[in-house]
């Protein structure tokens, strides 16, 4: 017999692409996932393959030092039937000299970039050919991965979907904000494996770095480390919290991942500046979606950074509610991080599902700043000597809150109301634009039995400060929403429950702030020295916001604490109540002229109204969409608009991909920024 002669083969990028959903990666390279067998097709020159002659073997090999027992390397010949525990490749259809092969990896292989070898022989006589290199993804699809999720819609939406909304806000006035996750978008794939080959693990022990990569919990810690550069790791992003951004981007301004990425990449794995924790959550959220890990973003208002441990959060107050910044411990009014579905074999069983992953650097986790994966179940049934973190978890969602008032002689009294951590917490409805609360994932309901036996395995005393229904009661409403460039109006209600008059003195005082709790100048004030309470009566006290007094201190997160403080001059008690208003802005218009369809070009109206007494100056929209547009596209405004005034402008692009997609718009100027819209836009495919 001649010898066996490969003359082209063909790695069938488009047919692998659709049957491994990984298509909108483009048809450049071979994606698949893993478990799944996917074709290719040799063709030989000369003569075609005869079984029995012709010996042919295929070589996989991942990392820069693949070996066998690592299983980063496997040899394997060409067989009739599969084999279920290793790489096997078997012979589909042969047809003249072009013969159809089906390879499949085991359910367990490592995930990166392999290349692929054939090796052909016919008596003794052997050649070698390297057919390619393909990337192996986890696969959510298949049954024994560890990472799969049974449900159709919600592998659409935590694996597949390149779009989403992330709450933020404040817990009584919940905002979403679109976000681009483009885990498909063009080299977005080639950054997240380069992310993998940047982390310290692999730097200092690349063989055993890459044969751990089969296991989603051990990739969830690497990429909650590296997306974080606290560690001096070339992390992707570098967080601040102060409102200085001049020298890179404001984290409000952010409407994607890709971007993010691709400059991360571009300037030499540097760290981008800047993120605040629904940046990191959703960066990180993208790499993991992009791996083929289930993930999603989550919030979680009023929540507790407890620096100490003892799951209390000790705030102080002077009398005229001026907060004393003795405590390093926070309350966020909101905090994000991601939630990735796997399996934990590494755990007793029960605690397989979503984990969460804290990519935020706040504190150590042996030594790295990480936190997680830790399992959602663990941290709603107080079980915190698991792996991994859960006890700094448990106590974002479950901390107490002690309002302490310090009198002028520097007594302290403890004020009768507790306010409460955890609350709301929210993700994007699987398939459509709705909120999610998955609060009770977290934890048991308040007051319930299971709360109290969770609470005493924790060891954790919660202060039973249930609002009695005697004494007196203080609540800050507000009348309606509170929208930006304009006065408002928050009330201080009081109740008195008791069947006596009671005389108090009343605090007043509004502060703009930062979502993790900083407060900056005081941009409102009541001092009430005598406020007469009849019997059972209700009393409302009203407090005029002005936009000239917040206007210009008012941060990114358009946040304004109220603080009312009622102290009853008969007991000395003291009641705190405590409220943030989120001060809207302006709504961005969207309009799509046109038939929407797949490679045929579409407009996009975008307007926006000036609502301050000002004109806007250095005015920008950024527009984006993974599939609609080709990356970010920007309109610098020449003209500053004027006040009350619309700026409107046209916008062209061509959708590459079919399907529900989002136009995602963000604007900034002098005066307003991070202002966000978007527009859902079905996008009918290319007639054939």
């Amino acid at each position: 017999f001649a010898d066996l002669v490969l003359e082209t083969w063909d790695l069938q990028c488009e047919r692998n692409g659709r049957e491994h959903r990984t298509a909108e990666m483009g048809c450049q390279q071979l994606v698949v996932r893993r478990g799944q067998p996917f074709t290719i097709t040799l063709h030989f020159s000369g003569r075609s393959y005869e079984e029995g002659v012709d010996k042919l073997a295929f070589n996989v090999e991942t990392g820069p030092c693949p070996i066998e027992t690592s299983g980063t390397r496997s040899h394997f010949a060409v067989t009739d039937f599969p084999d279920e525990s290793g790489w096997s490749a078997v012979v589909q259809q042969q047809d003249g000299g072009s013969l159809s092969i089906s390879l499949c990896s085991p359910p367990s292989a490592c995930v990166g970039r392999y290349s692929l070898t054939l090796e052909a022989s016919t008596d003794y006589q052997g050649s070698s050919y390297y057919i390619g290199d393909f990337v192996l993804l986890f696969n959510a699809w298949h049954p024994e991965d560890t990472v799969f999720l049974r449900d159709e819609d919600e592998r659409c939406e935590y694996v597949l979907s390149q779009q989403g909304l992330i709450y933020q806000g404040a817990c009584d006035y919940i905002t979403s904000t679109p976000w681009n996750f483009g885990q498909f978008e063009d080299d977005i794939l080639s950054i997240c494996l380069k992310l993998l080959d940047t982390n310290p693990k692999f730097l200092r022990d690349q063989n055993r770095d890459c044969s751990r990569r089969n296991d989603p919990v051990y990739i969830g810690r690497v990429v909650s480390a590296m997306v974080n550069c606290n560690d001096e790791d070339q992390g992707v992003l570098a967080g601040r919290w102060d409102n200085q951004y001049e020298d890179g981007m404001s984290p409000m301004a952010w409407i994607g991942s890709v971007d993010i990425l691709k400059r991360w990449k571009k300037f030499g794995c540097q760290p981008v500046k800047y993120g605040q924790c629904w940046v990191f959550a959703a960066v990180a959220c993208t790499v993991m979606r992009c791996l083929g890990i289930p993930s999603r973003v989550v919030t979680n208002y009023n929540s507790a950074h407890d620096t100490n441990g003892n799951l209390v959060i000790d705030r102080y107050l002077s009398e005229t509610g001026e907060e004393d910044r003795r405590s390093r411990d926070m309350i966020w009014n909101f905090h994000c991080w991601v939630e990735s579905w796997m399996a934990r074999p590494d755990l007793a069983a029960g605690y397989d599902g979503w984990q969460a992953l804290d990519p935020t650097p706040q504190e150590k986790s042996e030594g790295v700043f990480c936190c997680g994966p830790a399992p959602v179940r663990a941290i709603k049934e107080g079980d915190l000597q698991l792996k991994y973190d859960i006890p700094f978890i448990f106590a974002e969602v479950n901390a107490d809150v002690v309002y302490w008032v310090v009198q002028r002689d520097r007594s302290q009294k403890k004020s009768t109301h507790s306010s409460v951590v955890g609350k709301n917490i929210s993700t994007k409805s699987v398939g459509r634009d709705s909120r999610e609360d998955i609060t009770h994932t977290y934890k048991y309901p308040e007051g319930s039995e299971e709360e109290r036996e969770v609470f005493a395995k924790a060891e954790h005393e919660k202060s039973s400060l249930r609002e009695e229904d005697e004494g007196l009661h203080l609540k800050i409403k507000l009348s309606e929403g509170a929208n930006n460039g304009h006065d408002f109006d928050v009330f201080a209600v009081i109740n008195n429950n008791t069947d006596a008059e009671r005389v108090c003195r009343l605090m007043l005082c509004a502060r703009t702030a930062s979502y993790n709790g900083t407060v900056g100048p005081q941009c409102g004030m009541k001092d009430l020295l005598n406020v007469a309470l009849a019997p059972r009566a209700e009393k409302s006290v009203p407090l005029r916001v002005l936009y000239e007094k917040y206007g210009e201190s008012l941060t990114q997160d358009n946040l304004i604490k109220v603080v009312a403080l009622l102290t009853e001059y008969q007991t000395g008690d003291v009641v705190v109540a405590i409220r943030h208003v989120y001060i809207q802005n302006p709504e961005i218009k969207i309009r799509i002229l046109g038939e929407p369809m797949q490679k045929r070009k579409l407009v996009a109206e975008i307007s926006l109204v000036n609502p301050l007494a000002t004109p806007l100056n250095k005015c920008v929209f950024v527009v984006e969409g993974a599939g609609l547009t080709d990356g970010q596209q920007i309109k610098e405004l020449e003209e500053p608009v004027e006040p009350q005034a619309e700026t409107k402008f046209r916008l062209d692009f061509i959708p590459r991909q079919a399907g529900l997609r989002k136009l995602m718009v963000d604007f900034e100027s002098d005066k307003l920024t991070g202002v966000k819209g978007y527009r859902n836009v079905i996008i009918a495919p290319q007639p054939k």
